[in-house]
């Protein structure tokens, strides 16, 4: 028998929360056409992702895919930060 590798879903958002260790909370914006009105509509989403290395801060755009639970909450993992949050 062969092996086969599952399909691990990427996601890009936001970091929004990054106060607990190794936990970052990420937003996640999808944008999809209603069925009845045909507008675009914007739905959000947040995701518990797990960070080993404290690497992402806030209002950073990272990108995270589907990994093992790491909690009841964390599913995700952080796999890079494509963006850093704009310094003030």
């Amino acid at each position: 028998m062969s092996e086969q590798t599952k399909f691990k879903r990427k996601l890009e958002g936001v970091v929004v929360s990054d106060k607990n260790d190794q936990t970052i909370v990420v937003t996640v914006q999808r944008r999809f056409k209603d069925q009845r009105y045909n507008k675009f509509v914007y739905k959000n989403k947040k995701y518990h992702v797990h960070d080993a290395s404290n690497v992402a801060k806030v209002g950073d755009f990272v990108q995270i895919i589907e990994s093992k639970p790491y909690s009841s909450l964390k599913k995700w993992e952080l796999i890079d930060v494509k963006q850093p949050a704009p310094q003030v």
